[in-house]
């Protein structure tokens, strides 16, 4: 997981950021010293968690896959429009990639928190999550295409049904993925020595996804609840 290089960028982001649009307290287009000394301290929160979490998160991934690429890498969203928001892919080498945006790092409100962020989404990397969607998506692709074809539909139609397909695919089994990186993430979280029921107090400042049919999270507290649970089992098993 490469971060100093990427820590400067993430300075001269946040800053310019300020100086482009001046947050209240600013002073003729410059940053304030508040907004200065917020943005030192989420370049030095950042290098602090990522410096704990990248060995638990490479270690985790290698006891538990085999011939998986575990060396991260952690990128930062500098498009100061985007929401708080963090992802995991793969690049074209199939290196795992942890994304955050800019309002991601200024919205956690500790140590913690931006913890567990790393740690579910690395875990989706290590549960083989991509791979799962991906398929996912095939079979329902195939699924409606077919019915479609069955139906006597011309090839738009069945163009258009198997898209529709692949999106509901893609969605059948994401609330299931996010829960099991919850619980993964939480061992992750953990192990580094962050505590996790802090960190995934996150997700009750979110707006609630709620029981949605086919949604691609599952609800709030449904997901607090998987990581209490874990941690007890943590401390159960003297962890």
């Amino acid at each position: 997981m490469r971060l100093f290089p990427i820590v400067l960028l993430i300075a001269a982001a946040i800053l310019s950021g300020c100086v482009m649009t001046p947050p209240p307290g600013a002073v003729g287009g410059r940053p304030s010293p508040a907004t200065n000394t917020r943005a030192a301290q989420a370049v030095a929160r950042l290098v602090e968690v990522a410096s704990r979490m990248e060995p638990q998160i490479e270690s985790e991934c290698r006891a538990r896959t085999t011939g998986r690429n575990c060396d991260y890498r952690l990128v930062i969203d500098d498009r100061l429009d985007e929401p708080p928001n963090a992802f995991q892919t793969e690049d074209r080498a199939g290196r795992p990639v942890i994304g955050v945006t800019l309002a991601m790092l200024a919205e956690v409100r500790n140590s913690d928190e931006l913890a567990f962020v790393f740690g579910h989404e690395a875990a989706h990397h290590i549960a083989g999550h991509i791979v799962s969607r991906q398929r996912d998506a095939a079979i329902g692709a195939v699924f409606l295409g077919r019915a479609a074809q069955a139906q006597g539909a011309d090839a738009r139609a069945v163009r258009q049904a198997q898209q529709l397909g692949a999106e509901l695919g893609s969605r059948l089994y994401s609330k299931d993925y996010e829960l099991e990186a919850d619980r993964l993430g939480t061992i992750i979280t953990w192990n580094a020595g962050y505590d996790p029921l802090k960190g995934a107090a996150f997700f009750l400042r979110l707006p609630d996804p709620k029981a949605v049919l086919l949604g691609t999270h599952p609800p709030n507290q449904l997901r607090f609840d998987v990581v209490r649970e874990t941690v007890a089992e943590l401390r159960r098993k003297g962890r």
